[in-house]
């Protein structure tokens, strides 16, 4: 299919949700593992050596563990370019401090949430049975516990969050729709 005909499911490569996190087109199945952080910043200077050293030791044990790190956030650059595009056109003395206000406000906003982070680790899973995958994921989150990471696994609405974190989607919503289109459309659609 030509790139104009796919849909974004399509494209990203994504098949469906599965049991465990998502079933791709031809990589097998992603599962999340969500890491409560530690704030190595109040850690003395051994106390974060042995964090790298737990890290390490993880990533030898599991070598095909990938970390992940999204802002916890909203990314508010696009507000922001807005209201600098409505300063260059306004000419209401008002309208203009109003603008650079919420303009400031932002800027605020953005700082102090600029240390959020979600972290986590992926393990892709191919090829195996529901009993065969079921063991390594319990093995894989004990393992990482027993370093001394606070995971757990990341359940289906954690993983649409965090999706649509990543492609840029901001919303306030709580639970987020399986499928993006004519159907999710429906809900938004106001009858005469």
């Amino acid at each position: 299919m030509k790139k104009g005909k796919l849909s974004t499911q399509d494209m990203l490569g994504i098949k469906n949700f599965s049991r465990n996190g998502i079933q791709t087109n031809g990589h097998g199945e992603i599962v999340y593992f969500l890491i409560k952080p530690t704030n190595i910043s109040v850690l003395s200077r051994t106390s974060v050596g042995i964090k790298i050293r737990h890290l390490m030791q993880l990533l030898s044990a599991q070598p095909n563990i990938e970390i992940i790190c999204l802002d916890a956030r909203e990314n508010f650059e696009d507000n922001k370019m807005f209201l600098h595009s409505r300063l260059e056109t306004e000419t209401n003395h008002k309208v203009r401090e109003l603008l650079e206000r919420d303009k400031v406000f932002l800027d605020e906003i953005q700082v102090q949430m600029s240390t959020a982070r979600e972290f986590m680790f992926a393990v892709r899973l191919r090829n195996e049975s529901d009993e065969q995958s079921f063991a390594n994921l319990n093995r894989i989150e004990k393992t990482i516990n027993e370093q001394g990471f606070d995971c757990t696994r990341a359940e289906k609405d954690d993983v649409k969050r965090i999706l649509s974190r990543y492609f840029g989607f901001n919303t306030d919503e709580k639970q987020l729709d399986d499928h993006d289109g004519d159907t999710a459309m429906e809900k938004w659609i106001i009858p005469d």
